[in-house]
């Protein structure tokens, strides 16, 4: 039997001997989205299938399906491309694009801009695959819709809330006191500092101010967690929703700001028009 000798610089089982220092990976400070891929990807609620978080332009999130699809099977108005981890509504002169996950969705009506053949087909596999995950009992679909704020006079606190930051109000995805930094620790998992602890806003009540072009809302008001007595830059930190240790450093996000540009129109259940018991919702809300 002839021996066999291991290559230079490896073992008797072929592994090396000496493995590569790994790399340092970091965010470039030019880059307009801080976003890692590792806190892009999710499952549609609807469906079970994956999706991934974006940025647009103007900062709010959209889902788009995870794989490129060909540009020809999208009309031009569906068509969304990626540029330094943003998302944008157009293409970018490649024979490939993105497409929003709602258009693809089984529980969606079908959209006109997936009408093509193959995308037709694509939703078929998708619906396919949300079966399977329903009776594996893997995935189990939201039948009702999310909480509201609850009928007027209700004092537990707001399932969203509406948050002033900046003077432009946002919808909160969560309630208040569960707002913790987005930022990834040295440990490479989420930071658990929490927003308010650090610099706590106010209840306040606000007339309710219509979008651009909607028509005047009747003249009430709302419950709204104001931070405009802030100081400007402790407004920012709120906006990208990140701790005082996080605010000035280059670490990445391992999650979307979950802030949603707030319509009186359609986010109307979640208007409340009594302030929370400030004890029960935030014990240094003021």
């Amino acid at each position: 039997m002839r021996p066999h000798n291991p290559p230079a610089g490896r073992h008797w089982d072929g592994s090396p001997r000496h493995l590569p220092s790994r790399r340092s990976l970091q965010i470039a400070t030019h880059s307009p989205s801080r976003l890692l891929r590792a806190g892009q990807t999710g499952r549609c609620r609807h469906c079970g299938n994956r999706i991934d978080w974006y940025p647009r332009s103007d900062g709010r999130p959209i889902a788009l399906h995870p794989a490129e699809v060909p540009t020809t099977s999208v009309s031009a108005a569906g068509r969304w491309h990626l540029s330094s981890g943003v998302a944008y509504p157009h293409d970018d002169g490649s024979r490939w694009c993105r497409i929003p996950h709602a258009a693809l969705c089984p529980h969606q009506p079908p959209d006109p801009h997936t009408a093509s053949t193959p995308l037709a087909t694509l939703r078929r596999e998708l619906s396919l695959r949300t079966r399977r995950l329903i009776d594996t009992g893997a995935f189990t679909p939201e039948t009702h819709p999310p909480a509201t704020a609850g009928p007027a006079g209700h004092n537990e606190r707001p399932t969203r809330p509406v948050v002033r930051i900046l003077l432009i109000n946002y919808l909160a995805e969560s309630p208040i006191d569960t707002l913790r930094c987005v930022a990834q620790t040295i440990h490479r998992d989420r930071c658990t500092h929490s927003l308010p602890d650090q610099t706590p806003g106010r209840w306040v009540l606000l007339p309710t101010q219509p979008a651009s072009g909607q028509l005047t809302l009747p003249d009430t008001s709302m419950a709204v967690y104001d931070l405009s007595h802030l100081p400007y830059a402790d407004q920012l930190r709120w906006r990208a929703q990140r701790c005082t240790i996080h605010a000035t450093t280059a670490a990445a996000d391992l999650a979307l700001a979950g802030w949603e540009p707030f319509d009186p129109l359609l986010h109307a259940d979640y208007i409340r028009t009594t302030l929370p018991t400030p004890a029960r919702h935030h014990p240094r809300a003021r």
